[in-house]
Formats: C-alpha cells, structure tokens, sequence
C-alpha cells in the first residue's frame, strides 16, 4: 500500500503542527523557531514561506523559504520534494542553510539550477553549552548596547559580516535591511560589546531566542585587540547573560577551519554536538 505525500505551504492554523515539529530539535532549529514563534505562519509577517511535507497527511518535514532556504527535520524524500519545488520558484535567497546532511543533499539538487555557489562551507561544527566553566571570568565591561548606541555598535557589525561573509551588508539597498535587523537586537536587549573610548572592541548577539535554546552570533574582536583572550572573557559573559534571562541551552556554529574560534569556545564550555552546512550566493 503506497503512503500518499504531498508538499504544501503550511496555512496559520497549521501553527502547533508547525511548532510540535520544530521543537523536537530545539537546538538545531532555534532560529527558524524563534522566527515562527514571533510571527506565526503568515508569509508576510514571518518574511517568507513554510512548506510542510507531509505523510499520510501528517506533517514530517519543514522548510522555511525566505532570504534563507531553511530544511527543518528535512528526511531525504523531503528534501527532494522541497528542491523541487525551490528550482521551480527560482533562487530568491541569499543563502542555503540548516544541518549538514539535509542541506548537502538539498544543494546537490538544487547545484545544476541554481550554482554556482560564491562560497559553500560544508562543515560548520554545531556547539552548544548549558553552563559557564568555573575557570573563566565573564568580562566585566561586557554590557548590552542601548538603544542611542546604534552609532557606536554599527561600524563593528559591518566589519564583522564583511569579515564573516566576504561582502558588505551595505551592498544593495545601503544597508537599511542590515541596520534594522541590528536595531531590533538591540532594541530586545540581545546586543551585547565591550565599549571602550567610543570603540566596540567586542561585541556578540543572541540571534535566535526560544524559551527552550537560544543562538550566539556574530562574535567579534577589533583586529588590534585580537589575542588579548578578549574573545573568551567576552563570551563568557553573553553566555551568563544568555543563561541567566534568555534560555537553558546556549548554542552556535563555526566555520571548521576557524580553528582558534572553536578552541576559544571549548575554553567558556561549548562542545559539539553536530554540523551544520552553509551554501552563500
């Protein structure tokens, strides 16, 4: 007897389906969560599409469709049914992201149509931490940025993704999508920078946020403070803050070869627990 499946948008009332399927992976599906737990299914508010695959006429597989082609606990038939429908789309997003395994099948069918890729980083180690080791300090000038800081904090987050990602985020509409996704961590309290005579010399945020995990990027140190163990004292401290008003599970991921990153989030406490797998166009 043959299992009918299907692949569909999911509706706004199809939200605690969508939300069970979510949270049985807390961790590696934070940011798509954290997203829906905010603006529930409706594409406009959420900034994209939620295709559900479904067996049986239950729903086994997500993927968020939006600057990001997200797959959430993707099974193999999933991802081809959502790579079909992606190539039939067209490629409206910045980035392929999500576990390793899912999203490495995903671009592999998606390569012939949509590549080629600028940038593919298949091995992004998952880590995660749910205490701060005794034997490091948190940072104690490590503060959330106010809302009259922007100023202060938006040069350092351009270097940062400029570092991060290869290119500028004021490429394109000058940055205004860039800037108001800052101005909205801040304006939640998840911006956190060790300021020092008017310079961000650290600062990290909480991206993703659910009441079960939650999501630490964006680290950076000024390259003429790189070495100084600023990384791991500041860390330290978003980690506390993280724990203590955000969230149990603190997580992030890594590119693999940023080999003295991951040693740096060793030392405050993190292991690794998966991978995930970035595709940048």
């Amino acid at each position: 007897m043959l299992t009918q499946t299907t692949t569909r948008v999911l509706e706004p009332s199809e939200l605690p389906e969508a939300l069970e399927l979510l949270e049985s992976e807390p961790v590696e599906n934070a940011f798509v969560t954290s997203r829906v737990l905010v603006a529930g299914l409706d594409p406009w508010r959420l900034g994209g599409e939620m295709w559900g695959w479904y067996q049986g006429g239950r729903l086994r597989s997500l993927c968020y469709s939006g600057a990001n082609l997200v797959p959430v606990c993707a099974t193999p038939e999933a991802v081809r049914a959502f790579a079909d429908r992606a190539r039939r789309a067209g490629r409206r997003c910045s980035s392929i992201v999500g576990p390793a395994g899912p999203t490495a099948q995903l671009w592999r069918l998606l390569e012939p149509s949509w590549g080629p890729a600028r940038e593919v980083r298949e091995n992004q180690p998952l880590m995660l931490t749910e205490e701060l080791p005794p034997g490091v300090a948190p940072d104690p000038y490590v503060r959330r940025i106010r809302k009259n800081e922007m100023d202060t904090l938006m040069p350092a987050c351009v270097a940062m993704f400029t570092e991060e990602v290869g290119v500028s985020p004021l490429a394109g509409d000058g940055g205004l999508l860039y800037q108001a996704r800052v101005a909205e961590l801040v304006g939640s309290g998840r911006a956190f920078a060790r300021v020092e005579d008017g310079r961000v010399i650290f600062k990290a945020e909480i991206g993703a946020a659910t009441p079960r995990a939650c999501q630490i990027q964006g680290v950076w140190v000024d390259p003429a403070y790189r070495g100084r163990g600023l990384s791991e004292t500041g860390m330290a401290a978003v980690v506390r803050y993280a724990l203590a008003d955000v969230a149990p599970v603190v997580s992030l991921y890594v590119n693999d070869f940023n080999v003295p990153a991951r040693a740096s989030y060793r030392r405050v406490g993190f292991r690794e627990v998966g991978a995930f797998m970035s595709v940048l166009f």
